[in-house]
């Protein structure tokens, strides 16, 4: 399977310990994990934010009041995927702990997570949609040598 092209912008908020973050999420590899998420060519925009400006966008855009993993903000589904990717480094943080998982391995689940409900993707809609996602998000970690996140 050939992968899509993708136009990429990479962004860090300043917090303080965005050095982590960026050690984590190397250009090359952010652009490798999201290629195997797209099903058409994309012009992606993701952000690492800090638990402030996650929370308000959240607050502000889902009308939930707290800091969430990952936020998908899609424009256009096709021809070109267009979205911005939000991901909120204190929480990924805090789960990769949680969960036992490295901090890049984590930060490749949520990109494709996000990746996919940029595409129409949703596991909110009700349990085959959910189930459906999960498997293909398995399926693509696979393909990237990562281990299945649930």
């Amino acid at each position: 399977m050939a992968l899509k092209d993708l136009s990429l912008s990479l962004q860090f908020a300043r917090f303080r310990e965005v050095a982590r973050h960026r050690a984590a999420l190397p250009r090359h590899r952010v652009a490798r994990w999201i290629r195997h998420a797209l099903a058409a060519d994309g012009e992606i925009t993701v952000r690492i934010v800090d638990a402030e400006e996650g929370q308000q966008l959240n607050r502000e855009f889902r009308g939930k009041d707290y800091a969430t993993n990952v936020l998908t903000f899609d424009y256009a589904q096709s021809p070109v995927v267009m979205a911005d990717l939000v991901l909120c480094a204190p929480v990924v943080a805090r789960e990769a702990k949680e969960q036992r998982k490295t901090l890049a391995a984590h930060y490749a689940h949520l990109l494709v997570h996000g990746t996919l409900h940029a595409q129409g993707w949703d596991h909110e809609t009700g349990a085959a949609e959910a189930e459906a996602m999960e498997a293909r998000e398995i399926e693509i970690l696979a393909g990237l040598g990562i281990k299945n996140p649930y």
